[in-house]
């Protein structure tokens, strides 16, 4: 949707989790010479200031990459995901928090593509900005569940795909289902890796029991809490993570990362993690 801006909430407990696997799901391709094409239907501005207006108005980064920057102790996928956030922040202080397109065009090689889809007006530009020269890489003004068709299969047989809408609207889980069933028609081996918060709306856990029916090829589903809801029941407690056709070394992965994590990020003594897989 158009009313939202993820710049109110960039560097947050969400994106932490959600950069955190991404990172993890690319290193993997990268284990590998032949090139891999990157999608990411709902891309954003590219990287954030946190020292900007936007996300001074919440601050939500505080309890997000705030709690992490400093910690000399987190688990390998965590020190990755960290030592990149260093690299936006060379004089070391946080003032830049890196976006899904950032950490894929920091880890792409030559051979490699990045397809990022952006819908606001205001993102596509500082997208465009964010990625301007470099090659391999292509940034449109495009709804990116209709774009990803004409994505797949990438050339080299090789890729991951992101979806990651706001969810603002209902309608958009039962838009990731079907963007998901029709990559898989298009291109069955894809790794596909959808992010989702943890709020009540009935068509959250819908979306992953239908996204379970999906996976022929298996899925590795995670969770995060971090806080409660608010006495409505409205606010964001966590988020979580469904990959289908996930690398076998991802469930290790977040075993080790999400004990730590949950109690890096914790805001209630109720603090959380879940994770499950179903492997072929």
């Amino acid at each position: 949707m158009l009313a939202y801006r993820h710049a109110f909430h960039a560097g947050n407990h969400a994106d932490v989790l959600k950069h955190i696997v991404l990172v993890a799901l690319l290193r993997h391709l990268n284990l590998k010479d032949k090139g891999w094409r990157f999608v990411d239907t709902h891309a954003g501005a590219g990287d954030y200031r946190l020292d900007g207006a936007q996300a001074a108005k919440r601050g939500e980064y505080r309890h997000g990459i705030g709690r992490l920057w400093q910690r000399s102790d987190a688990p390998p996928a965590a020190a990755d995901y960290l030592r990149l956030v260093r690299q936006l922040n060379p004089d070391g202080a946080l003032r830049r928090c890196p976006g899904s397109p950032w950490l894929a065009q920091a880890l792409r090689r030559p051979q490699d593509e990045l397809r990022l889809f952006e819908l606001h007006p205001t993102d596509h530009t500082a997208l465009q900005r964010a990625m301007a020269g470099a090659r391999g890489v292509q940034v449109a003004r495009a709804d990116g569940f209709a774009a990803l068709r004409s994505q797949l299969p990438p050339p080299t047989r090789r890729g991951l795909v992101l979806l990651d809408p706001s969810y603002e609207g209902h309608r958009d889980y039962p838009q990731v289902v079907a963007a998901v069933r029709d990559a898989l028609r298009r291109f069955a081996d894809g790794t596909y890796m959808v992010w989702y918060p943890l709020v009540l709306k009935p068509g959250a856990a819908a979306m992953v029991q239908r996204l379970k029916t999906a996976a022929p090829q298996g899925w590795l589903h995670a969770t995060l809490t971090v806080q409660p809801l608010d006495a409505q029941g409205f606010g964001l407690a966590g988020s979580g993570v469904f990959v289908l056709n996930p690398p076998y070394t991802l469930h290790a992965t977040l075993q080790a990362l999400l004990p730590w994590l949950t109690a890096a990020l914790a805001q209630f003594d109720g603090a959380a993690w879940a994770l499950e897989q179903h492997a072929v």
